[in-house]
Order: structure tokens, then C-alpha cells, then sequence
């Protein structure tokens, strides 16, 4: 009797990892409809009536559980990447490539970026759900994140030797379909090795040597596959050499940019009972333009060619924290005093129009979301 229970114990215990498996097996063979259905859903929540008035804690669940749900799939899919021969992989792009090595350098540095892009996924619902309360515990709350996404943004640049930030820390999903569902995988997991007649079909054997070349692609597609080949310098690089290491006035900047969103985020809380208030948008817009313009000059004294000197992935980097500065027009005073009228003005205007009143109808949703909340409108 008491090897029956512990036999079928057993049984029951040995359940989850195999749906596990199983559901793993279903994502990576299935990879392009999943990316389908994640991209549907996520715009499904974007669009659907009153998201925002009426049943903003639902949508934004379900929003919230569909991104940590692929960054769960990235995971798997990443597994799945690992096991395909180098020569079929795609090329990575320097983002990847240098978040991969930190990630698979390096465990700390993986679990707190897990843990700082969960907190990304999923701040706007713990504002949300913290309203209820009242304003003063969704304050509370938001400073709280803020502080927490920036001890595990210090313990990240820590963790690189004072390496800039790179925007989302973790290595994101860059999985040709194709390649994970036309690879064929035995039941073990292991590489079926390619048959006779599928290496024939895939080479292309010299008559008088008997040496067996890589056939070509067809002629239209000639020139992309030989761009796909082209290396540049930073393919070449060492990964952690993607990003130069900051001193001095660059881990100044670095720092000041990283504490910019605690900052303003306390300067808000203090100033709550004056949304129209200018004092907190100009400390916190003039920290994140200050903190740009000197980490750009530590670039022109430090490196040989200044900003010309960067690498791709720096240039980039740089190229979003600039764009970014435009989300100012939707903050605080700015927005109250300036933007809103604006939109109103707009939205007016694309009233009992035909097709045109439901975007109107949808940028009145989005007014709502940015009038009541912080995180819509917070981009670090």
C-alpha cells in the first residue's frame, strides 16, 4: 500500500516538468504563430472599448501577462537558438551580442535584469491597483518602483566595470521561424544529422576535385546574401568591447541618469497637490538633459574621434535617450499646460468624422492613461 501511494506520488510529481517540456517543445516548433498571437494580444489591449475607464485593471492584467509570458518564450526560444548549428544561426545584432555575454557571464547580472524588466512589464498595474488606496499610497508605490529600478540599474552598471546601460538589459528575441521549425530534432533533443540527399541538395559537388561547395542562392537574392556575409568592425569586436567603460564625468552622467527617474519621481509626490506646477518638470528634464550633454562631452575629450569614435551599439543607445527626451511634452507641468489643450484641440476636431472620431475615441482613451498616471509616460 505504501509503494502504491509512493509510486503514484511520484507520478504526480514528474507531471510538471513533462508539460514543461511539452509546452516548451510547442512554443519553439510553432515560434512564428506564437510571435503572431503575443503581437495580437498586445495590440488587442491597446484597442478594445474603454481599456482605460472602465476595466483598465483587467486590460492592463492582460497586457502585463502577455509581455512577462514572452519573456518567458525568449528564454525558451534562446534554448532553442543554442542548439542549431553556428552555421544556420542568424546574425546577431552588437545589442545581443553583448547582452548574451553578460547574461551568460554572469547570473547576478541576469537574475536583476529579470528582475528589472519584470518590473517594467508590470509597473503601470501596481500604480493602477495602488490608486484604489488613494493618491498618497500610489505615490508611495511609484516612488518605491523607481527606487527599486534604479538600485538594480547601479548594481548593472557595477556588474559591467561602469559600462553604459543598454535599453532592455536582457537579449532580445531576434529568431528566424524558419530555422527553428525546419530543423529537425530528435527525441532527445540532440541534432538529427542531415541525410544523404539533403547534403547533396544543399552542396554543390566540384567534377574533377570531388570537394563539395555551399550552393548559392538564386540570383535575385544574390546581393542581400552577400550584404549578410559583409562583416563590419563591430562584428569583429569582442562583445564587451561594444560599450567603452565611463570615468569621471561619464560615470557622473551615467549615475545622475539612472537616479533622474527617483528624483522626479519624489519631486512629483511632494508637488502632488499642484499638478500644474513647473518645479518638478524642470528638475527632472534638466537632470536628464544635463546628464546627456555630459556624458556626449566626456565622449569628445575621452575617445579618439569624439562622438564620430562611438561604437554602433553606443551610437544607438545614445539615438534612444535623445528620443526619449521628446516623452517630456507628455509630463507633468508640460502636459498640463500646454499638451493637453493641444490634444483636446485635436480631438475636437475628429469628431463625427467618419473613421477618423474612432481615432479620435482612441486618443481620448490615451488621454485618460496619461492624465492619471505617471508610468504611461516614464521611459527608463
Amino acid at each position: 500500500m505504501y509503494k502504491q501511494a509512493t509510486q503514484k506520488t511520484g507520478e504526480v510529481l514528474s507531471l510538471p516538468p513533462r508539460w514543461l517540456g511539452m509546452y516548451s517543445d510547442f512554443i519553439t516548433k510553432n515560434s512564428s504563430a506564437v510571435s503572431q498571437i503575443e503581437s495580437a494580444l498586445r495590440s488587442l489591449t491597446y484597442i478594445i472599448p474603454g481599456r482605460f475607464r472602465e476595466s483598465e485593471i483587467a486590460s492592463e492584467s492582460l497586457h502585463s501577462g502577455v509581455q512577462v509570458l514572452s519573456l518567458y518564450h525568449d528564454s525558451l526560444l534562446a534554448k532553442a537558438v543554442a542548439r542549431i548549428p553556428g552555421a544556420q544561426r542568424q546574425q546577431p545584432t552588437p545589442h545581443s551580442r553583448y547582452t548574451k555575454f553578460w547574461t551568460d557571464r554572469s547570473p547576478t547580472y541576469r537574475r536583476i535584469a529579470l528582475v528589472l524588466q519584470m518590473i517594467q512589464y508590470t509597473e503601470l498595474l501596481w500604480e493602477m491597483a495602488a490608486k484604489r488606496k488613494g493618491e498618497k499610497m500610489r505615490w508611495r508605490v511609484v516612488v518605491l518602483l523607481e527606487v527599486v529600478k534604479a538600485v538594480c540599474r547601479l548594481l548593472l552598471l557595477r556588474l559591467t566595470n561602469s559600462r553604459p546601460l543598454v535599453s532592455p538589459p536582457l537579449p532580445q528575441r531576434e529568431v528566424d521561424p524558419s530555422t527553428l521549425e525546419d530543423s529537425s530534432t530528435s527525441p532527445n533533443g540532440m541534432d538529427t544529422p542531415p541525410t544523404e540527399q539533403e547534403t547533396e541538395a544543399e552542396n554543390w559537388t566540384m567534377p574533377r576535385t570531388g570537394l563539395s561547395m555551399p550552393s548559392l542562392p538564386d540570383a535575385s537574392d544574390i546581393s542581400s546574401y552577400l550584404l549578410s556575409k559583409v562583416l563590419t568592425a563591430d562584428d569583429i569586436k569582442p562583445p564587451k568591447a561594444l560599450l567603452h567603460r565611463v570615468s569621471g564625468k561619464g560615470e557622473v552622467a551615467e549615475v545622475l541618469y539612472i537616479l533622474r527617474p527617483v528624483v522626479y519621481a519624489l519631486a512629483m509626490q511632494h508637488f502632488s497637490g499642484d499638478r500644474k506646477s513647473w518645479r518638478p518638470w524642470l528638475i527632472g528634464a534638466g537632470l536628464e538633459y544635463g546628464a546627456r550633454q555630459l556624458a556626449k562631452k566626456d565622449f569628445q575629450e575621452r575617445l579618439a574621434g569624439g562622438l564620430r569614435g562611438l561604437t554602433g551599439l553606443e551610437k544607438e543607445e545614445l539615438r534612444k535617450r535623445g528620443w526619449s527626451l521628446g516623452w517630456w511634452m507628455m509630463r507633468g507641468a508640460f502636459y498640463e499646460n500646454i499638451t493637453k489643450a493641444w490634444i483636446h484641440a485635436v480631438t475636437r476636431k475628429l469628431r463625427n468624422k467618419p473613421l477618423l472620431d474612432m481615432v479620435g475615441g482612441v486618443i481620448e482613451d490615451y488621454e485618460f492613461l496619461w492624465d492619471q498616471y505617471y508610468f504611461p509616460t516614464a521611459t527608463l
